[in-house]
């Protein structure tokens, strides 16, 4: 194993797993900078999380295995997300495979399952959020899919670290197939991290969770668990955004060292795009949604056309 395979596999567990927290804490931070208040430190999610899980869990009357078992799965689809995706084109697998479809699954079967415990609690604010976040799912998961299958096309494969080392450089914005692609995934970033215009991570009121909503009825470590699951959601969001959609040298020592700064920058703009846009009418997000799907068909359309 070279010594750049090293480091990017280092990096992808630690930075998957420890620093992931980092990120939620960075964009807060930034949103407060920009709304002109104080804010909590960047390292708020970790003090969080060190809270709940010195606290005892709750097990509410009439709930099944499900409940409980929950949090686990949702958390170790979750670290096998982190080991699918790669840092860096040079990065080792860990022998979970590297494929953008198993990524996709792996995404999908964190977000049922937090929603099939929503149903076995039956908390009627619980299920709210739940069906809100599975009826957004529909089109956020679509949306996603296309906007890979953009990236999928041009490095000619489904291998995450295939695709990272197929649009680095220039060459992959000859045409606008990328940077139509690069849409349809902002729009997932904003979806899947739970920020404005899609949800409101701040908000309080259950009338009006999405993606807090089936967190309602868990305290203690199972919260803790489902919480730095949401935390490696932007991680693994951020650091694909980061390594296709952005433009990004072909050396593995260069992805590696811009990859802190091109993460920052991702988190200030989540912050900037929750302060100068407020929360939509949740029958307006599919609508959203399927604004970022066309511009990934249209992406396809530029890279069939282009390839001809």
């Amino acid at each position: 194993m070279s010594a750049s395979a090293a480091i990017a596999g280092t990096v992808q567990v630690v930075g998957g797993i420890a620093a992931a927290p980092l990120l939620a804490g960075l964009v807060q931070t930034a949103k407060a900078r920009l709304q002109g208040r104080r804010g909590a430190s960047p390292l708020q999610p970790y003090r969080e999380l060190r809270r709940l899980w010195a606290k005892s869990t709750v097990t509410p009357e009439g709930t099944t295995a499900l409940y409980r078992l929950a949090p686990a799965v949702v958390a170790a689809s979750l670290a096998v997300a982190v080991l699918v995706t790669p840092v860096g084109a040079s990065a080792p697998s860990f022998g979970v495979g590297r494929d953008a479809l198993v990524l996709v699954g792996l995404l999908a079967l964190a977000r049922f399952t937090a929603a099939a415990a929503s149903w076995d609690t039956g908390n009627g604010f619980a299920l709210m959020g739940a069906s809100r976040d599975l009826t957004l799912s529909v089109f956020v998961e679509a949306t996603l899919v296309l906007s890979l299958a953009v990236a999928a096309l041009i490095s000619g494969t489904t291998d995450l670290a295939g695709i990272v080392s197929a649009t680095a450089g220039s060459d992959a914005w000859s045409s606008p197939a990328l940077a139509l692609g690069a849409i349809g995934f902002a729009l997932v970033v904003v979806a899947e991290t739970g920020r404005q215009p899609v949800d409101n991570p701040d908000t309080h009121l259950e009338l009006t969770m999405i993606h807090e909503g089936p967190l309602l009825e868990y305290a203690g470590r199972d919260l803790a668990y489902l919480q730095w699951a949401a935390a490696v959601r932007h991680w693994l969001v951020l650091l694909l955004a980061a390594e296709i959609f952005l433009p990004h040298p072909a050396s593995a020592w260069w992805q590696l060292g811009l990859l802190p700064a091109e993460l920052a920058v991702l988190c200030v703009g989540l912050a900037l795009c929750e302060t100068l846009l407020v929360k939509m009418r949740i029958l307006l997000v599919p609508r959203l949604l399927g604004v970022g799907s066309l511009a990934a068909l249209l992406g396809i359309a530029a890279w069939l056309a282009g390839s001809r």
